[in-house]
C-alpha cells in the first residue's frame, strides 16, 4: 500500500494524500518533488553552512515553501524549515527521525509540524517547521542547554542531567512544569534508544511572559544507526551513562531531582504505557526498511520491560 510521507495514511497513485498538503498549507494541491538528488542536497549543505544558523552532524538546510510553485525552495535567508537528506554514512535518518518524532507526539510530548518529501532521486528528506521563526521577519527567542551553560558545541556532553534541573529553576517561569515535561522526554528517549541528547538538543523559548521549554526536536533511534551504542544516555545521570533502570530514571531523577508528586509520575508513566500500541503501530508503517523497523521493535520491547511498562 502506497502511504503518504507526511500522514502514513494511504494515497493511492499520489506522492501525497490531500490532508498532508494541508498542513503545511490549506492553499496546497499539489508538491512537486525537492529538485535536489539527496547527494546534491549535501553538497548544498555544505556550501551553504556559513549561512545557517542550525548546525549539527547531520546535513541541514533551510527551506522556504512556495505555494505558487507547489514545491520546496532553498533559502540562505527566511526560512521557515529545515530539511534534512539521507546522510552518506549513516543510513534511513529522515525516515528514522521522522517516525520517532510522532511516537514523541503520541506520548505527549510537543514537537513542530514535520514529515518526509520525496527527492527527485526518489529518496526521502525529512522536514521540520522552525519554531524559532514567526511570521515573515520575527525571530522568537530561544536559547540551547549548552548556551544556558555557557558551554559548546565541543563541549555539549560535558554535563549531568541534574545540572540541567538547576538550569531549569534558574531560566523557567515554572520549573516544576517544566521538569514535568523533561521528565517525559527523557523517559521516552530512553524507551526510543535516542543515546545523543546533548545540551544542544534541548532548549528554552520565550512565548510572551513566560520561558518554557521549546518543543522537542532532534529525536531518533540512534542506538540503532550505531549499531548499539556503548551509552544509553547522552548527559550522565545519577553518575551513569548506561544499565539505566526504572530505579535510577523513574525514582531517582522523576521523583527525588526534579521533585514530581507520586500523581504526575504515575500520569507520565501511564501516557507512555497507554502509546505503545500506536507505537508499534507507526512503527510497522512508517518509511524504514524491514531490518531497521525490526531492530526498533526488539529494543522498544525491551526498554519497555525495563521500565516495566
Amino acid at each position: 500500500m502506497k502511504r503518504c510521507p507526511i500522514t502514513y495514511d494511504p494515497c493511492g497513485k499520489s506522492l501525497y494524500c490531500n490532508k498532508g498538503l494541508k498542513l503545511l498549507s490549506q492553499n496546497l494541491e499539489n508538491l512537486e518533488l525537492l529538485s535536489y538528488t539527496a547527494e546534491e542536497q549535501r553538497a548544498e549543505a555544505i556550501a551553504r553552512a556559513t549561512k545557517i544558523s542550525i548546525q549539527g552532524v547531520q546535513p541541514k538546510l533551510s527551506a522556504v515553501l512556495n505555494i505558487k510553485e507547489s514545491r520546496f525552495d532553498l533559502a540562505d535567508t527566511g526560512g521557515k524549515y529545515i530539511l534534512k537528506p539521507q546522510h552518506h554514512i549513516y543510513p534511513q535518518l529522515p525516515e528514522n527521525e521522522d517516525v520517532t518524532m510522532r511516537m514523541a507526539k503520541v506520548a505527549g510530548i510537543n514537537v513542530p509540524l514535520h514529515g518526509l518529501i520525496w527527492s527527485k532521486d526518489k529518496s526521502l528528506t525529512y522536514f521540520i517547521k522552525r519554531f524559532d521563526r514567526e511570521g515573515h521577519k520575527d525571530k522568537v527567542p530561544v536559547e540551547d542547554f549548552a548556551q544556558l551553560a555557557r558551554l559548546t558545541r565541543d563541549t555539549k556532553y560535558n554535563y549531568t542531567m541534574e545540572k540541567m534541573l538547576l538550569l531549569l529553576d534558574e531560566y523557567c517561569t515554572f520549573p516544576l512544569i517544566e521538569k514535568a515535561k523533561l521528565f517525559r522526554l527523557v523517559l521516552f528517549n530512553f524507551l526510543v534508544g535516542n543515546e545523543d541528547m546533548h545540551l544542544k538538543n534541548y532548549s528554552v523559548i520565550r512565548d510572551g511572559d513566560k520561558i518554557e521549554l521549546s518543543p522537542a526536536y532532534d529525536l531518533l533511534n540512534s542506538t540503532i544507526v550505531l549499531k548499539g551504542g556503548a551509552e544509553e544516555i547522552a548527559l550522565s545521570l545519577d553518575g551513569k551513562k548506561r544499565k539505566l533502570t526504572r530505579k535510577v530514571l523513574v525514582d531517582y531523577f522523576g521523583k527525588e531531582r526534579c521533585g514530581l508528586t507520586d500523581k504526575v509520575v504515575e500520569s507520565t508513566l501511564l501516557a507512555l504505557s497507554q502509546a505503545k500500541e500506536t507505537w508499534f503501530e507507526l512503527l510497522s508503517i512508517c518509511f524504514l526498511s524491514n531490518e531497521f523497523k525490526e531492530k526498533y521493535i526488539v529494543l522498544l520491547e525491551n526498554r519497555l520491560k525495563i521500565l516495566g511498562l
